[in-house]
């Protein structure tokens, strides 16, 4: 019988439990595989060409060829079937400790959970509540695990991360004692780790800071706030990121390649590689690997049945809803969080790009490709933050609204999705087929490492060096720097192309190199001189700082291969206002023809399964509510 054993942070950093051919490790957060060292001149040579501002990731064709050529006299040695942040994460973690690696993903990078996500990197507060009223000195320790991470996570991905302030309303002086104790023990438990210190503001600074929160709520007076910090992410960005890294550290990723079944080892059964189709080309072939991992998120479960048809679910998928509202429902650099709404879950309200995301909730749910917020979903959000804002609270502005599916691994004594721990878990139940979930954003390269490390054990393979992915910064992130935008602002134009198709030239305004700057690192400069060298500066939509250039880019250079990969997850415009994304739709499609030479056919199933995509976002247009209270 396979072990089931939950990641807890005991003492054992890599312990190996065996039995029946299965592992399950247990980390110490407090100590590494790589001893948080330098990492020698592995980490350097890595370092080098990843940061090197010339570098280009091998082309999408190359990238197949690759798997197409792992035969099983010279199979990959690692084949990651999932392209979220935990299987780009195991992806590059294993590239850069030498290994020959492959990653296949059926939709695109981030397509599932990872672009869905509450965009927040934290510890976890209500962990830590729990940890200290259970005296549970495990969740502790993940606490602590957690904001390791967090830091990390922040410090290799400069650009696309960032400290958040976040305020704690107090409507008794009770909650003021409580909440500023609490969040005192949440920066000590950070340690040399934390982002900056939490503190308590008066109601007039709070209000003064955050104009829209409400000085009566609950039928109490506002008697102050304790604002505390936490990072925030461009989540699939981030994702991109980590798969163009491990590209370039010499993984063979793919998107739009789906795994339709297992090669098995007719002797001993265990699996030796994948069939493959290609769903852009429907072409299909077979790669071999000494290890697959599974790090197919809410649908782990059904890569195992694959595998084995009798495997019981280990997936406690729960739905996640976020909607997104106009700026002036809170102030830029300062969040809202909740900790306790009338029914006991957690509200909060983040500036995300401009906009404002409000979320969440946390119910059970089906495991569906596009999963679609209910229409009382986004009611239970816009009623909780109601509660707590001076602003009339209208179901009209919401913008954009989402689901995700958290893949909670299930624990039969839990009684709802709240008491899931989020702990990941690493389980081998089939020979051959490591599988990694559960878990959260935060901590996707603790993961990967431990998802590594029960795949060397599990296929004797020879690393050339431990894990290095510790102290490695993303593409984009090596010398990056708040002010690096000025350089755009004042070194290029933008070259508009006119309706009547004169070109003119535009200012790189701050907007826009700031977005640049974000969202690509230190590589903005090749989409600034695009935007300026090939008449691609004029923005795809009014009000936002999206540029035609990037359409052009991330084609060229981020395996963006459809109209929906760009919308919602090279640009975030599908997730930031739907009907904007629409009304963009035209233009990036046009520019993404020319780039990957589509023909009339395939330009017009772009525009179908687009707008199929955007109607799964709620957005006040698209959604049909007739009795809602918010008018």
């Amino acid at each position: 019988m396979a072990h089931f054993i939950r990641l807890r942070a005991t003492k054992a950093a890599a312990v190996a439990v065996a039995s029946g051919g299965t592992y399950a490790f247990l980390r110490d957060p407090s100590v590494s595989a790589n001893d948080r060292g330098g990492g020698g001149p592995a980490l350097e040579s890595f370092r080098s060409k990843i940061g090197d501002p010339y570098t280009v990731v091998p082309q999408r064709a190359v990238q197949e060829s690759a798997l197409i050529g792992a035969s099983p006299a010279n199979p990959l040695d690692i084949l990651v079937v999932g392209g979220g942040a935990t299987g780009c994460g195991v992806a590059l973690d294993a590239a850069t400790r030498g290994l020959r690696v492959g990653l296949v993903e059926r939709e695109d990078f981030s397509s599932g959970t990872s672009s869905r996500s509450t965009k927040l990197l934290h510890g976890g507060v209500r962990y830590l509540e729990k940890a200290v009223f259970n005296f549970d000195y495990g969740q502790l320790k993940l606490v602590f695990h957690a904001l390791e991470e967090r830091k990390q996570v922040i410090e290799n991905a400069p650009h696309l991360c960032h400290a958040l302030p976040c305020m704690t309303p107090c409507f008794e002086w009770f909650e003021v004692v409580y909440f500023w104790m609490g969040l005192k023990l949440y920066d000590l438990v950070a340690g040399p780790r934390l982002l900056h210190l939490s503190r308590y503001y008066s109601a007039q600074e709070s209000v003064e800071l955050f104009p829209t929160l409400a000085r009566k709520g609950r039928d109490k007076t506002l008697k102050g706030t304790v604002v505390y910090y936490d990072g925030q992410m461009n989540d699939s960005r981030l994702n991109v990121g980590l798969a163009c890294t491990a590209a370039l550290a010499g993984a063979a990723v793919l998107n739009h390649a789906e795994v339709i079944s297992f090669l098995k080892d007719e002797g001993s059964e265990r699996i030796t590689g994948a069939r493959v189709r290609d769903n852009l080309t429907g072409k299909e072939f077979d790669t071999y690997a000494k290890v697959v991992v599974n790090a197919a998120g809410p649908f782990c479960d059904s890569l195992r049945k694959m595998a084995n048809n009798d495997a019981k679910p280990m997936i406690c998928p729960s739905s996640g809803v976020h909607i997104v509202l106009p700026d002036y429902y809170s102030p830029e650099g300062m969040g809202l969080i909740v900790p306790k709404t009338k029914d006991g879950r957690v509200v909060f309200m983040l500036p995300w790009l401009g906009r404002t995301v409000a979320g969440t909730t946390d119910s059970n749910t089906n495991i569906t490709m596009l999963p679609e917020p209910h229409e009382d979903e986004i009611q239970f959000i816009l009623d909780a933050i109601c509660d707590y804002l001076n602003v009339k609270v209208r179901r009209v502005d919401v913008l954009s609204a989402w689901s995700g599916i958290r893949p909670l691994a299930t624990d039969p004594r839990a009684k709802n999705t709240e008491s899931i721990s989020r702990d990941h878990v690493v389980y081998e139940d089939y020979p051959g087929l490591v599988t990694i979930t559960g878990g959260k954003w935060t901590t996707y390269r603790s993961m990967a490492e431990d998802a590594v490390d029960a795949a060397i054990k599990s296929g004797k393979l020879s690393p050339g060096n431990k894990c290095l992915t510790y102290n490695l910064r993303l593409v984009g992130g090596e010398g990056w720097d708040p002010a690096s935008f000025t350089v755009l602002a004042q070194q290029y134009v933008r070259m508009k192309k006119t309706y009547g198709g004169k070109v003119v030239p535009g200012v790189m305004d701050t907007a826009a190199a700031k977005h640049l700057s974000h969202a690509y690192g230190t590589l903005a400069e090749r989409v600034a001189a695009i935007a300026q060298n090939e008449n691609l500066g004029k923005r795809l939509a009014h009000g936002y700082p999206f540029l035609e250039a990037e359409v052009a880019y991330c084609a060229r250079h981020e395996y963006c291969e459809s109209a929906i990969d760009f919308i919602a997850r090279r640009s975030r415009l599908a997730f930031l206002d739907t009907d904007a994304a629409g009304r963009a739709l035209p233009r990036i499609i046009q520019i993404l023809a020319v780039e990957h030479k589509w023909d009339k056919s395939r330009q017009k199933q772009e525009v179908q399964m687009a707008i199929q995509f955007l109607e799964t976002f709620k957005s006040s247009k698209n959604a049909q509510f007739h009795d809602g209270k918010h008018k």
